[in-house]
């Protein structure tokens, strides 16, 4: 048996999401929605990705004292994700530069759990079973339509969305190397501690040293909130990396992109942004590729 074979799932449910895992994966989405809508809130940019970054930090220092060391083969796999974690921020950052937020975003997300699908049937083995395909494709289905209606009243530049697939490829690709580096840690906290630290370490490491310390009297006014998304951060990741040693990759990557249907929430609510027909038609077939997942 080889490396990845060893690191597959041997106690899932047979049919149907875990309800464990569904709870986790969707709380995972809300907290998720919750820390980048402190990012979207706080105006200057380069001052929210950095202290979320920062707080992210300062809640995974603890961890590292209290969770055992990673295993040794799982830090290839840790560092391989480190890599494609700050690839997917820079992608992520061009895509948002170049097109709308409400194109690029459910784009990148939407492309992840197809591809999720099949690097996990290659590299662990997992088939879906007819239920958990059609819950994937009913949540990406969704996530799409929301493209689909933006291109038609707003077109976004097609390198914006080349960018936004581009995203969505390093999110499944680091969703994976997780599922697998996670699994092969024997420590779930301890993966998450490690990860969390070198990953988020990089980018205010680049902000400091390209502003250096009028950096910090623009963070001064935002530090407590932006600490608080940092920790949402943390949390939202380790409960979906937790999730990954118990659950299918495929299901879990495509749950945790009901986090654009809280995201697209939080703006009705909070910065009135209006809700609209595509939103609508999204919620309900995320709704019902979860409801697929889970019950069939």
């Amino acid at each position: 048996m080889n490396i990845l074979a060893a690191a597959a799932i041997s106690d899932r449910s047979a049919s149907g999401v875990p309800a464990t895992v569904l709870i986790a994966t969707l709380v995972a989405a809300a907290l998720h929605a919750s820390w980048n809508a402190i990012a979207h809130w706080i105006p200057d940019k380069t001052v929210s990705i950095t202290i979320v970054n920062l707080g992210g930090m300062v809640c995974a220092l603890p961890l590292m004292f209290v969770a055992a060391i990673p295993a040794a083969p799982s830090w290839g796999w840790l560092a391989t994700s480190v890599v494609l974690h700050v690839a997917y921020n820079y992608l992520l950052m061009t895509s948002y530069r170049l097109g709308d937020l409400s194109q690029t975003y459910p784009l990148a997300r939407g492309t992840s759990p197809l591809v999720v699908t099949l690097l996990a049937a290659t590299l662990l083995g997992e088939s879906p079973s007819v239920g958990q395909l059609a819950g994937v494709l009913l949540i990406s289905a969704g996530l799409a339509w929301l493209v689909l209606w933006g291109q038609r009243t707003n077109p976004s530049r097609p390198a914006a969305l080349g960018a936004a697939v581009a995203t969505g490829l390093m999110i499944a690709a680091y969703t994976t190397v997780d599922g697998i580096g996670v699994r092969l840690a024997h420590s779930t906290l301890g993966y998450i501690a490690w990860l969390m630290l070198l990953e988020q370490i990089v980018i205010p490491a680049g902000a400091f040293v390209t502003h250096g310390r009028t950096l910090w009297r623009r963070i001064r006014p935002v530090w407590l909130i932006g600490v608080a998304g940092g920790a949402m951060s943390v949390a939202a990741y380790g409960l979906v990396l937790w999730a990954q040693t118990r659950g299918a990759l495929a299901e879990v990557a495509a749950l945790r992109e009901s986090s654009i249907i809280a995201g697209a929430l939080i703006g009705t609510l909070l910065f009135k942004e209006s809700f609209g027909t595509a939103r609508i038609f999204a919620t309900c077939a995320v709704a019902a590729g979860i409801a697929t997942m889970y019950l069939v």
